[in-house]
């Protein structure tokens, strides 16, 4: 893909300190796009703002907490005074806590849902508000492959990924009914990727949290979250057997969520190394 096609555009990113949002804001700022950078963490971010402009991108870091929808006004009146206009909004700031639902703490999956589902309706209402203004933006945010098939012991994960999912399906309804055509609005679900996702969780397992296999280079899904800054799609997995799985989901349902089950129990419980319960970044950010 051209840079011209990204030249110049402005877009924001939330979670952007590490895993996807770090990679994707670089290699965006590659392509010479205009970033807003955003995550709890403001030294991190700071870092990956100096990156990307060290990149040949233009980059400012905002401090926000998704989760404080003050925060996200905050974040979308910083680009706006920045750079006059936000062409790109990615949610995709996300935080999980692992273990059996009722022995993970009732605060853990609160935030979870505050940070995950939350966090992203209120990124896509400031954005889709710019947008309808404009008359033109494309808002992408990052669900999961556990926004389609569930899996145990990420229960309030599950529900939140679910809840983006729809809600996702439903603002491309309105627009559709609405004809705004210029807007785009494209759902992202990944499987496990090596990142540092899993390290940042919160576990209530007694082992270490760790990803349902199989797992992935996490340049798959930023390579489709560069493309889809260019060239929207509604809806994608990205990791090849996710495809496979969610096509098999809707012909054997019962086969598959045993499966997931089976693998997911195993995942947690039988393969890693012991540890102690913590919510790891779950409601701070992590220094790791």
């Amino acid at each position: 893909m051209s840079n011209d096609q990204y030249r110049g555009r402005t877009v924001v990113i939330t979670g952007a300190s590490t895993g996807f949002g770090r990679d994707t804001a670089l290699e965006l700022a590659r392509r010479g796009c205009r970033l807003v950078l955003a995550a709890r963490s403001a030294d991190t971010l700071e870092e990956v703002a100096h990156e990307c402009r060290a990149s040949g991108g233009e980059a400012i870091a905002v401090a926000c907490d998704v989760s404080v929808t003050a925060d996200v006004l905050r974040l979308a009146d910083e680009a706006i005074r920045q750079f006059g206009s936000i062409d790109v909004w990615i949610n995709n700031a996300g935080v999980a806590s692992i273990g059996r639902f009722d022995e993970v703490p009732l605060e853990d999956h609160e935030q979870v849902i505050r940070t995950d589902l939350i966090g992203t309706i209120a990124g896509s209402h400031v954005a889709l508000k710019h947008f309808r203004a404009r008359g033109a933006g494309t808002l992408i945010n990052v669900a999961s492959v556990i926004g389609k098939i569930t899996s145990p012991y990420f229960a309030s994960y599950a529900a939140a990924k679910f809840g983006v999912v729809g809600l996702c399906d439903a603002l491309r309804q309105e627009l559709r009914e609405q004809k705004a055509e210029g807007i785009r609005v494209c759902t992202v679900m990944p499987m496990s990727h090596a990142t540092e996702f899993f390290e940042h969780a919160g576990t209530y397992t007694g082992h270490e949290a760790a990803p349902i296999p199989p797992l992935y280079d996490p340049k798959v899904t930023v390579d489709k979250l560069v493309q889809l800054v260019a060239h929207p799609e509604d809806e994608v997995i990205t990791g090849g057997q996710g495809k496979f799985f969610n096509v098999f989901h809707r012909l054997f349902p019962r086969m598959v969520e045993a499966m997931m089950a089976d693998k997911s129990h195993k995942a947690e419980f039988k393969d890693p190394p012991p540890a102690v319960a913590s919510s790891g970044a779950v409601h701070e950010p992590s220094e790791r």
